[in-house]
């Protein structure tokens, strides 16, 4: 079952949300490649506001992922593409539905 998620908010740095959306969308690439995320959504929650959520079966999944590609080229692209810190949140996942 799926149990625990992540979740980031990112906001776009001036000028470079084009940019951060096209960073987005190359991402989903590396998700697709990682057999511990069963989930993972890149969302745009307004013109210059981005999410990334996804969810894992277990801790060992979630660690992975955050040891993984997608996070190492955030954390890279962060400071060219985004205001402040990045902050991903741990949260559980208390149901799912999915018709995938």
């Amino acid at each position: 079952m799926i149990s625990l998620a992540l979740f980031a908010r990112l906001e776009a740095l001036p000028g470079k949300a084009a940019e951060a959306e096209a960073f987005l969308r190359a991402a989903l690439e590396m998700a697709n490649d990682e057999p511990t995320t069963p989930i993972w959504f890149a969302l745009k929650l307004s013109p210059t506001t981005f999410g990334v959520f996804d969810a894992f079966h277990d801790e060992t999944g979630r660690q992975r992922h955050l040891s993984g590609p997608i996070a190492q080229a955030l954390m890279a692209k962060w400071p060219e593409l985004f205001v402040g810190q990045l902050n991903i949140e741990p949260i559980e996942v208390l149901g799912l539905k999915n018709e995938g």
